[in-house]
């Protein structure tokens, strides 16, 4: 198994993202293996990268895999492969 966690430096990252059948701006901030996504600075949550890439939604509003598996891709630079976990089950 491949360690994709540490692939991308630190750092803050801005996109644009459809969300909601709108285009909004994102800023998602890496730190460590937490992505910090903050949507049109009113939507928050918090991802944690697992070693395989993906990625397991743990605050915020559910966000649908489609979105979780565009930001995947655009701050880790990975490909469409693996599924994306929305959220922990407690």
């Amino acid at each position: 198994m491949t360690d994709n966690t540490n692939n991308t430096p630190d750092g803050t990252q801005k996109f644009s993202m459809n969300y909601s059948e709108r285009e909004l701006e994102c800023t998602v901030e890496k730190e460590g293996n937490i992505l910090h996504l903050h949507i049109d600075n009113n939507i928050n949550a918090d991802f944690e990268i697992q070693q395989d890439g993906s990625l397991i939604q743990t605050s915020g509003p559910e966000l649908p895999p489609s979105n979780i598996d565009f930001i995947r891709k655009h701050v880790l630079g990975q490909d469409a492969t693996g599924s994306v976990v929305a959220a922990p089950s407690e």
